[in-house]
């Protein structure tokens, strides 16, 4: 019998006619297919951040997140790029947490209408997110011209993506069990 893993994906934008998207929705039916991996969509769109307080003062608001997270093993992050950084939605979702994100694996999807696919955003979040206690797979996910990788109807139209996205979830899923038996067997200096 397989374990499975707890491995919510995070749509990291809230910008009209995003794309990623469509990326975001692909991959999670690629993770659905796997027996090991039990995953939740969640998208900082439907986060109503207050204006006027920010990060673990309000977790308290967003106890689906906060759940999700306790419970996972990992977290992949999707999202597009903008002027070389993360988007300030997903940044504002990351910091309602904390020690919820210790010892646990993410990876990261990145998108662009360009041809770099995302590789600057994940360069910028891999500092933020290793403050955060997340450990970053090296195995990425990249969709450059994203425009021209999925249909209107978001439509996968590249079938190259297919061994790419395997190769991506291999890795997640290795770090990932490894670093849940790590929780689970060796004791941390972490409170």
């Amino acid at each position: 019998m397989v374990t499975k893993l707890n491995l919510p994906v995070l749509l990291g934008t809230n910008r009209r006619d995003r794309k990623s998207v469509f990326a975001a929705r692909w991959l999670l039916e690629q993770m659905r297919l796997r027996d090991e991996i039990e995953t939740r969509l969640f998208d900082v769109a439907d986060f109503a951040l207050p204006q006027h307080d920010y990060g673990q003062a309000v977790k308290e608001r967003f106890p689906d997140w906060c759940d999700a997270i306790i419970k996972a093993d990992g977290l992949v992050i999707v999202s597009p790029e903008y002027n070389h950084g993360y988007p300030g939605s997903l940044k504002a979702v990351l910091d309602l947490l904390l020690k919820e994100y210790i010892h646990k694996a993410v990876a990261f999807v990145g998108v662009s209408a360009g041809p770099w696919g995302g590789t600057r955003m994940i360069e910028a979040m891999v500092p933020m997110v290793r403050e955060l206690g997340l450990a970053v797979t090296f195995t990425d996910l990249n969709f450059p011209f994203v425009q021209k990788s999925f249909d209107e109807s978001g439509k996968l139209l590249d079938p190259a993506f297919e061994q790419r996205a395997k190769d991506f979830l291999d890795e997640l899923v290795w770090m990932a069990r490894v670093l849940k038996w790590g929780r689970e067997n060796v004791p941390s200096t972490r409170p």
